[in-house]
């Protein structure tokens, strides 16, 4: 097929499958004017073929220069309380993104985000198209928090909870809660909810005059948060995660993620990724 033969195809669809970042954020790239086709400042609804010369803030992509497929990862992080879940941080906080391992011709995108003091899974892939999928609220992947909370909880509250009140911006509910013991005024719970709106957990119980003392997310879909996984540390998927993750956005794991994760065996048992820590640059 000639290069001018070539169907083309959106921009921040290009651009998300090679890792750049997610579609969204692409396209607040794209009416910021920091992507270039070609010389020319590019504009939603522009559309690539092979051939195009792309530029991210003066910067040539060189995956899609070469004409190559990008290597698809996906990692699980093990987020603590008090990093941020942003790339670069005005006032020289912590991120996460600080704490992962350096990629080469794409970046790490974050599949939703935690608060500042929200522990616990935080899954991250260079695959922005899986990324997207994964994040749309059409996807309705659950995502499972453990929550302490001050105070006496009755049974009228668990009940509002479960059958919806309304926040700022519109109704919320749990899809489930389930006891996760604790004593006196310092209780656990499991809660469950299919959706990711900003700090959507804590304002829940908020708005039944309850407060969140310690949340942290223990599950997104079928993965779950490792217990051999320290806190700021990371590992690769597994094989068996990654197909979890590409049939709850409607991929094939193969499309989602092409790093092969360990499958040796040690005394029959499954050998799976080592957990490891990135040294930050001060």
């Amino acid at each position: 097929m000639k290069p001018s033969e070539e169907p083309a195809e959106r921009l921040q669809k290009v651009l998300a499958a090679a890792g750049l970042g997610s579609r969204r954020e692409i396209e607040t790239w794209i009416s910021e004017g920091r992507i270039t086709i070609n010389g020319r400042t590019a504009k939603l609804g522009d559309r690539i073929r092979g051939v195009d010369r792309i530029s991210v803030d003066g910067r040539p992509v060189k995956a899609l220069a070469r004409g190559t497929e990008t290597r698809h990862r996906i990692i699980l992080y093990h987020k603590p309380e008090g990093e941020l879940t942003t790339r670069k941080d005005p006032e020289g906080r912590p991120t996460v993104f600080e704490a992962l391992p350096p990629l080469r011709g794409s970046r790490w995108v974050s599949v939703g985000r935690l608060d500042t003091n929200t522990s616990g899974l935080l899954i991250f892939t260079n695959d922005g198209a899986l990324a997207n999928k994964l994040m749309h609220p059409s996807s309705q992947i659950e995502r499972e928090y453990a929550v302490r909370v001050l105070g006496k909880v009755t049974d009228e509250q668990l009940a509002m909870l479960k059958k919806g009140v309304r926040l700022e911006d519109g109704m919320a509910k749990f899809d489930d809660i389930s006891e996760a013991g604790g004593e006196g005024a310092n209780h656990w719970y499991h809660v469950i909810l299919r959706e990711g709106r900003n700090r959507e957990v804590r304002r829940l119980w908020e708005a039944v005059g309850l407060t969140v003392s310690r949340l942290i997310r223990v599950r997104f879909g079928s993965l779950s948060l490792p217990r051999n996984l320290p806190r700021g540390a990371w590992r690769d998927a597994t094989e068996e995660e990654i197909s979890g993750l590409a049939t709850a956005a409607g991929m094939t794991a193969a499309a989602s993620a092409s790093k092969s994760t360990s499958k040796s065996r040690s005394r029959g048992k499954l050998s799976l990724p080592k957990a490891r820590r990135t040294p930050r640059k001060h």
